[in-house]
C-alpha cells in the first residue's frame, strides 16, 4: 500500500485497490495449501467468519478514523510478537503442547478471526503473521499448517474489505487488476515454497517481517512528527 500512497493516490483508494489485488492473490495461495493439505478446516471455517465480520467493522473504521494510535500500539506489540516466535521455535524444538480440544480450536480461532479481520480491515499490515503466531502457539497448530490456515482466514478478511471497498468506490481497477495479476504470481510461488521448506523457512521470514514492519511503522511515526 506505501507504493499506492506514494504514487499520489488517495489514502483509501489506496487501501481499496490494495485489497482487491491482496484478495486475488491469496485465492491462488488458499489453493495451494488445501491441495496440500496444510489447513485446519474447523479452525479455518470457525476463523473465516469472524474474519468476515471483523473486516467489515475494520473497513467502516477505517473510513472514518486515523490509523496513528494502532500504529502505536504495533509498535508495542511487534517486540512481543519476536519474543513469542523465540519461544515457539524452542518449545517446538523440545514437545509440542497436546492439541486443544475442538470446541475449544473453535472458540479460540472465531476470537482470532475476528480480532484481525477487524484489523486487516482498518489498517492491514502483518496481519498473515500475526494470525500464523497466534494459530500456532494458541491454537497448537504446527506452522506450516499454522500458515494455511491463515490463508484461508485471511481471504475472508480481504475479501469482505475489498467489498466494502469496492460499495464505497474506492478500487481503482487500471491499476488493481494488474497488481492483482502479479499478487497472484508472487502468492503461488510463495505458497509453493513455504509448503516445500517447512518451518525451516517460515520462522525466518516472520521475523524477517516484523523487523520491516516495525521499521516501517516508526518512519511513519516519525516522519508524521515533523
Amino acid at each position: 500500500m506505501p507504493a499506492y500512497i506514494f504514487a499520489g493516490i488517495p489514502i483509501h483508494t489506496a487501501s481499496g485497490t490494495n485489497k482487491f489485488s491482496s484478495s486475488m492473490g491469496t485465492s491462488l495461495a488458499v489453493a495451494n495449501y488445501v491441495r496440500g493439505s496444510y489447513v485446519d478446516f474447523p479452525a479455518a471455517i470457525t476463523g473465516s467468519m469472524g474474519a468476515f465480520l471483523g473486516a467489515w467493522i475494520g473497513t467502516q473504521l477505517a473510513l472514518s478514523l486515523s490509523p496513528k494510535v494502532l500504529q502505536i500500539c504495533i509498535m508495542v506489540i511487534l517486540p512481543v510478537v519476536g519474543i513469542l516466535l523465540f519461544l515457539r521455535r524452542h518449545k517446538e524444538n523440545t514437545k509440542l503442547k497436546d492439541p486443544l480440544s475442538n470446541r475449544s480450536k473453535l472458540i479460540f480461532s472465531s476470537l482470532i478471526g475476528l480480532i484481525f479481520g477487524c484489523y486487516d480491515g482498518f489498517f492491514g499490515p502483518g496481519t498473515g503473521m500475526f494470525m500464523t503466531l497466534t494459530l500456532s502457539v494458541i491454537v497448537r497448530l504446527e506452522l506450516t499448517k499454522a500458515v494455511g490456515t491463515t490463508r484461508v482466514i485471511n481471504f475472508s478478511s480481504n475479501f469482505a474489505s475489498m467489498l466494502t471497498w469496492l460499495v464505497n468506490g474506492k478500487i481503482l481497477f487500471p491499476i488493481a487488476i494488474p497488481c492483482a495479476i502479479c499478487s497472484m504470481a508472487g502468492n503461488y510461488l510463495g505458497s509453493r515454497v513455504a509448503i516445500k521448506s517447512g518451518k525451516k523457512i517460515i520462522q525466518p521470514i516472520l521475523a524477517f517481517v516484523a523487523i520491516l514492519l516495525f521499521a516501517k511503522i516508526l518512519f511513519d511515526l516519525i516522519a508524521r512528527s515533523f
